[in-house]
């Protein structure tokens, strides 16, 4: 393993979960987040910088430099366009998918859910005719969203919202397909294991008779 593949292996989930954690913040504008501009501006700055930095390293850290650059310049547009950081979010996702780990891909629907909710509130609270004006009416409706019920009792009514429901709608039906996989799986493999013992105890010698 080369060092450019032992710094991937190291820092790839670590960069992950930075995207994950601070989605909202680089997907909401700063003038929408209801605090300071400036400090919000900075952060985004600093966190562009994370990434900027990993690129640089993973140059350096490369055989053929200007080769890596050009086969990797998809890295630029992650640095430039913050939001473009939820693809690194889905490939936490469907990493655990893979891996058949529920835990960690539960844990990373919950933070996306988490992060959809914050991001619909900070578009919509101040929004003219929005009807989602607190974290907890957020809240209520992300929930609602992700668990495919759809009450209506709030909608959001601006475009970076309506966006965010579409990606909270796409993760409901998907951790709603992987729950009912995980239980069918968890049927088959319990009838299975009472199919093996009950062969096990037909051929058993030692049994009555």
């Amino acid at each position: 393993m080369d060092r450019l593949d032992r710094y991937r292996r190291r820092t790839q989930t670590p960069l992950d979960v930075l995207a994950l954690v601070t989605l909202w913040l680089v997907v909401v504008p700063p003038t929408d987040l209801g605090i300071n501009t400036a400090a919000a501006v900075a952060v985004r700055v600093a966190l562009s910088g994370v990434y900027a930095l990993d690129f640089a390293i993973r140059i350096a850290l490369a055989p053929r430099h200007w080769r890596y650059f050009v086969t990797n310049r998809k890295f630029v547009i992650v640095i430039v366009l913050p939001a473009t950081r939820l693809f690194f979010s889905l490939r936490l996702l469907t990493s655990g998918f893979r891996r058949g780990s529920l835990l960690q891909f539960g844990g990373v629907a919950l933070a996306l859910f988490v992060n959809g909710a914050t991001i619909v509130y900070f578009f919509e609270h101040d929004a003219q005719g929005a009807n989602i004006r607190t974290y907890g009416e957020a809240l209520w409706w992300g929930v609602v969203t992700v668990s495919t019920v759809g009450y209506g009792d709030f909608y959001p009514v601006t475009t970076g919202g309506r966006l965010t429901a579409v990606m909270l709608m796409v993760l409901g039906f998907t951790v709603l397909a992987v729950i009912t996989a995980h239980i069918a799986s968890s049927f088959i493999d319990q009838a299975a294991r009472e199919r093996a013992t009950s062969a096990q105890s037909a051929q058993d010698p030692s049994g009555d008779g």
